[in-house]
């Protein structure tokens, strides 16, 4: 009996790493208008931020059904399996509740998690699933100990633009205009499931220290588990500026580091030229 682990696009787990990991990764639904494409699969990031900065249609993503969920559940128990579901955040979407909702004829060989994360923060909550798997941990032992560590789960992330805040209506056309002009980058987090804005940077440099302030505040990174950088947009030169930055956080670690592409998910709202860290605290 194994343990198969399964999660959603929105931990922006590749195709590509998932096979590598060998774990499966439900791609959430993204529709630009009349067009429907599957995150992840039919719609690479790259791809998506084309579509998204030539085109004025704001993007829709919608959660995974429980019937899809229930598919994945069946092969696994079929095949002799446990099988352990990591979720975005039910404070986002109700991709949870799916999850649940299929997994209620399978009692002690599904086990279903609410991350309270979405983007890169999910991603290494699920690597670390994968490490303990790869230890020859069960699931119920997996699920005992990642529901522990996950607390100490963290991302933070920086904007280059607040346009698409605006675009989506999370913020107000003349709050993005003083703040575009300003050079303005609202620097956010994820508490209690859901996007939080904890400061507001002026310039890149000054957010790249706010993103240093916030890792110190927590702790500092525990480099015994799994950390990942992020970015949005068509390059990562953004990115590497702020590893360069503050390769101090994780100097003589950075063979360690994981590397991802953000999708759809923040990206609807984040647009190119974002940043993020995702660590768990020591």
């Amino acid at each position: 009996m194994g343990v198969r682990i399964l999660t959603d696009s929105a931990s922006d787990i590749s195709q590509e790493r998932a096979v590598e990991w060998g774990i499966t990764v439900l791609p959430l639904k993204v529709r630009f208008g009349d067009e429907e494409f599957l995150d992840g699969v039919t719609l690479k990031p790259r791809d998506f931020y084309s579509k998204l900065v030539e085109t004025d249609v704001i993007p829709k993503t919608s959660q995974i059904s429980p019937f899809d969920y229930e598919q994945e559940y069946k092969k696994a128990v079929d095949a002799g399996d446990d099988l352990i579901c990591f979720t975005l955040s039910s404070g986002v979407s109700g991709s949870y509740q799916s999850a649940c909702i299929a997994a209620q004829d399978y009692e002690d060989k599904v086990f279903v998690i609410d991350t309270k994360q979405f983007c890169i923060s999910q991603f290494i909550i699920v690597e670390r699933a994968v490490q303990l798997r790869d230890k020859g941990l069960s699931a119920k032992e997996i699920v005992a100990q990642i529901s522990e560590e996950m607390k100490k789960a963290h991302v933070i992330a920086v904007f280059d633009t607040l346009e698409y805040l605006k675009l989506g209506g999370r913020i107000s056309s003349a709050a993005a205009f003083a703040g575009n002009v300003l050079m303005i980058k609202p620097v956010l987090t994820i508490e209690e499931g859901v996007v939080k804005i904890i400061g507001k940077a002026r310039g890149s440099k000054n957010s790249h220290n706010m993103l240093t302030e916030f890792v110190k505040s927590t702790g500092g990174i525990d480099m015994d588990k799994p950390a990942c950088l992020g970015y949005t947009g068509f390059d990562d030169k953004m990115l590497m500026k702020y590893v360069e930055d503050s390769k101090f956080l994780y100097e003589g670690y950075e063979y360690k580091l994981k590397y991802a592409e953000v999708g759809a998910t923040i990206g609807t709202y984040a647009g190119p030229g974002a940043i993020a860290l995702a660590y768990f605290e020591k």
